[in-house]
């Protein structure tokens, strides 16, 4: 019997300090996006979410993210809107048909529980520019939610060229739900 317990005191230490891995679903996440417009803010949002998750509150050096979004996607509810995004002007979904995050290190935030920062490389129409962002996971009753803002440059990938009406500006919203492999 004090073997039994020992091998699953083991088995309970591994688990909690080793990255668990997790696949991302697509239907109980969220990826939106707001820039202004005219000075008003248009939301817009992504779907097709795929990929890996790999993460351990325990050992966050140890989690990591490989996860993209199908490009063509892009919906703001106005479908001429949508249809322009996809050329080659913006998304250029033909040639460019994944925006994709790869992370290169995760740290917690040592003053709250539950909070860390992700460092990696967003790659969208083929360029790649490294980001950071900080982001909340949640324990679910059957998988993990990540929460996650950030801003990039629209035109730091080529997506629209200049213009007098549209921000460069473009602020990221995630929200990932992802259950375990």
């Amino acid at each position: 019997m004090k073997q039994l317990f020992c091998l699953f005191a083991v088995f309970l230490y591994c688990t909690s300090t080793y990255a668990q891995e997790y696949r991302p679903v697509d239907s109980l996440s969220n990826i939106r996006f707001t820039i202004k417009n005219f000075g008003i803010n248009t939301p817009g949002s992504f779907s097709g979410l795929k990929g890996k998750i790999a993460f351990s509150s325990a050992k966050p050096e140890s989690s990591s993210f490989n996860v993209s979004i199908d490009a063509g996607t892009v919906h703001t509810g106005i479908d001429l809107r949508d249809s322009h995004l996809k050329k080659e002007d913006y998304f250029d979904i033909d040639k460019y048909p994944v925006i994709t995050f790869i992370s290169t290190k995760i740290t917690a935030d040592a003053a709250e529980t539950g909070t860390y920062t992700i460092f990696g490389r967003l790659i969208i129409k083929g360029i790649t520019k490294d980001i950071s962002f900080p982001f909340k996971v949640t324990q679910q009753t059957n998988g993990l939610t990540f929460n996650g803002t950030f801003n990039i440059n629209r035109k730091d990938f080529n997506v629209g060229g200049s213009s007098m009406v549209l921000s460069n500006s473009v602020e990221m919203s995630l929200k990932v739900f992802a259950v375990k492999n």
